[in-house]
């Protein structure tokens, strides 16, 4: 089996959406035989794709993914929890225990992506019945939680995700989707889940009755298959399989800029850990953009206000939650911080290869300069939000050495030893190009 695993090494909005709409629509890669970062040079051609792919399989976040994806015949659907490669016609979702789905997003993104032609996406779909849902209560907590602290606001995108995390970590009784099928179970839990948000945000906005919101996800699970934990196991064996990971490294729960992160994981872990009790093995794909992104505050070595007002990104702009969309220059630094932390990748996929052709001005940071000292790698270690608290302090202290962009593909294979197997130079898979270490197949031959 050719399974692959899609992990934005940035910030989030890399591209991740359409790298895996391409690779569903022209098949995957080889999973390589040699750990991360440890396989020798490979001969040209040896690196073949040879099969369809039969599902994309969302590992971590939820309802606050943006992957915007633009099929050849112009159609745009910004996934959220959808697999990305569901435009290509048999191509399934399947929503893993690491999800938090919300199943009153989950309808709405059904009902844009049927008036695009796509009438059988939730015909595709299935949920794994210990997958946390997220709720109304759950997004006004988190709404009222963000907009309470002001200007020190963390940047979120207002959907109820680490209100999600967070809930579950302190009670037992959080909902859950195969809690759907048991309607009388599920109105208690959901009930337990209002009265927590009225106690902590007394005054705050209005929300659905337990019953009205019982009423929705039971019928909810009525239209979806919600599946055990030998689902999974079995899609594996039965073809090629996508895992796309939501947001990217440098937002991840541990990993991340604390406190300018998500409550989830946005490394490859969980998508191993899935792959791991099936048996199996996958290729490891980073996605990052041609230069630099980011979505609200935080820190953003790299970011320069020129390229923000002159690189406009259609599919993403200011947010009421999210803030402001910012660029910024390619950041080495950075990329190798999360290339390390998680855990090296077998090859890359570079997008916006068109937006770097036209900008000679675009530059490459290879280091930093902090309290006067050229800082050129920054550590990573286990666990510890204070570390990572420190080390965004310094980041916010930080500033960029640059030298020039020159061929941006040969300036991040440099920067990061590893082999660029995807090229994009467009929103479409029609747009992309990919070297001898990848050769897609012609799938109507199969």
């Amino acid at each position: 089996m050719g399974h692959v695993i899609v992990v934005d090494l940035g910030f989030g909005d890399a591209g991740k959406g359409t790298v895996v709409d391409h690779l569903c629509r022209t098949g995957p890669l080889r999973s390589s035989p040699f750990p991360a970062g440890s396989r020798p040079p490979t001969p040209p051609g040896s690196l073949r794709s040879f099969g369809g792919v039969t599902a994309v399989v969302r590992f971590n976040g939820g309802a606050q993914a943006a992957h915007n994806v633009v099929a050849p015949d112009g159609r745009h659907h910004t996934f959220a929890q959808f697999g990305s490669g569901t435009f290509t016609p048999g191509v399934g979702t399947h929503l893993s225990r690491f999800m938090l789905v919300d199943p009153l997003a989950l309808a709405a993104e059904a009902d844009h992506l049927r008036a695009l032609g796509v009438p059988d996406a939730l015909d595709r779909l299935t949920v794994d019945g210990e997958a946390l849902l997220t709720t109304p209560y759950h997004r006004a907590a988190n709404r009222a939680r963000e907009s309470a602290r002001g200007a020190a606001r963390h940047g979120s995108c207002g959907m109820g995700i680490g209100e999600t995390a967070s809930y579950a970590l302190a009670h037992d009784d959080a909902p859950r989707a195969g809690d759907c099928l048991s309607p009388a179970r599920l109105r208690r839990r959901l009930a337990a889940v209002r009265d927590w948000y009225r106690a902590a945000f007394p005054g705050g906005e209005d929300v659905p009755s337990a019953d009205a919101c019982a009423e929705a996800f039971t019928a909810f699970a009525g239209r979806v298959r919600i599946v055990g934990p030998g689902h999974l196991p079995a899609l594996l064996r039965a073809g090629n399989v996508v895992f796309e990971g939501a947001q990217g490294v440098l937002l991840d729960e541990w990993h991340g800029f604390h406190p300018y992160t998500t409550w989830s994981t946005t490394t490859f872990a969980n998508a191993e850990t899935l792959l791991a009790e099936a048996g199996a093995t996958a290729t490891r794909l980073g996605v990052l953009r041609a230069y630099a992104t980011r979505h609200g505050p935080g820190p953003f070595v790299t970011e320069d206000p020129a390229l923000t007002a002159d690189l406009p990104d259609r599919h993403n702009g200011t947010g009421r939650w999210q803030g402001a969309f910012r660029v910024g220059h390619l950041d080495a630094v950075a990329l190798r911080y999360a290339l390390e932390a998680a855990g090296g990748v077998d090859g890359l996929a570079v997008t916006h290869l068109d937006v770097a052709g036209a900008r000679p001005d675009l530059r490459v940071c290879r280091s930093y300069e902090i309290d006067g000292e050229r800082v050129g790698r920054l550590e990573t270690g286990p666990p510890d939000l204070d570390r990572q608290a420190a080390l965004t302090r310094r980041l916010l202290a930080a500033r960029p050495v640059y030298a020039p962009l020159g061929d941006p593909v040969e300036t991040v294979e440099d920067a990061l030893g590893a082999p660029v197997v995807l090229r994009s130079y467009g929103p479409a898979s029609t747009d992309k190009r990919s070297d001898h270490f990848w050769t897609p197949i012609d799938l109507s031959l199969h």
